[in-house]
């Protein structure tokens, strides 16, 4: 019994082969369509996509085009391919704006992008792009129930961002190259003033002028120890008993402190 029921999938599987090349190669338009919207309800999307690429320029501007082009995008989306996705799902929205599937079209458009952002270490090109996307979602369908979800990518990438830039201005502090790292520091706290970084940044602002200062030629160092201490101030001021670099903090202020008074 158990060879003969996997001869009988066999046969139907080998049936079913046979007749979507049949489908394929047939110039007539209307089993392809049929045969591509049930195989993309089967899930079944990389066949699917073979026929909806062969159909999509002969339905154009037919009744059935707007049917066609939800699905043709989706198959895109579902088989991962984010680039051709997120355009299919651009072309959509701007052919339909008054489908019903306008809204689901922008999101998964939108989503689309967000998929194509890479690690923070990267170049964040994609990310700018899939927060403009986003953003433009948010803008436009205001009451949707998808909002919580696409506030919460925006706040995602955006960190993101936040982190690279961070890592950026860092490096400069690492390579000792600290007027650099302090320029990058004030920048960044320009540019994003509630980062999540931002305790790192004061701390290394500081850090980068205090070694600077120690660092310098000694008509420097007391102007520069001031503004090191200028920094810890600052640093003080937001993050007084439970800041993550307290101590480290509180060690170059009275370090700072001590060298001073050699002035005095």
């Amino acid at each position: 019994m158990k060879r003969l029921l996997y001869l009988f999938i066999c046969l139907l599987t080998l049936g079913s082969c046979n007749e979507y090349q049949k489908v394929l190669k047939n110039d007539d338009v209307s089993p392809k369509y049929k045969m591509a919207e049930e195989l993309y309800k089967e899930g079944k999307y990389k066949k699917a996509l073979r026929l909806f690429e062969q159909i999509v320029p002969l339905y154009r501007g037919k009744p059935q085009a707007e049917r066609i082009m939800y699905y043709y995008s989706d198959t895109y989306y579902q088989l991962e391919d984010y680039y051709l996705a997120g355009y299919q799902f651009e072309r959509f929205v701007k052919s339909y704006p008054k489908s019903e599937k306008s809204e689901e079209a922008a999101y998964k458009g939108a989503k689309s992008y967000y998929h194509l952002s890479p690690r923070y270490s990267l170049d964040q090109t994609e990310t700018t792009k899939a927060l403009e996307k986003l953003q433009g979602f948010i803008n436009t369908y205001q009451e949707s129930e998808k909002l919580p979800e696409v506030n919460a990518l925006v706040t995602e990438l955006r960190v993101k961002k936040e982190k690279k830039a961070y890592e950026i201005a860092k490096q400069f502090h690492h390579r000792n190259d600290y007027k650099v790292a302090i320029a990058s520091f004030d920048n960044y706290l320009v540019d994003y003033p509630g980062s999540p970084f931002r305790e790192k940044v004061l701390y290394y602002k500081l850090e980068s002028e205090y070694l600077l200062a120690v660092g310098s030629y000694e008509t420097y160092i007391k102007d520069r120890l001031e503004t090191a201490q200028g920094y810890y101030n600052n640093y003080k001021k937001y993050y007084k008993t439970d800041g993550e670099y307290i101590e480290k903090a509180e060690k170059i202020a009275a370090d700072i402190k001590s060298r001073l008074e050699q002035y005095k």
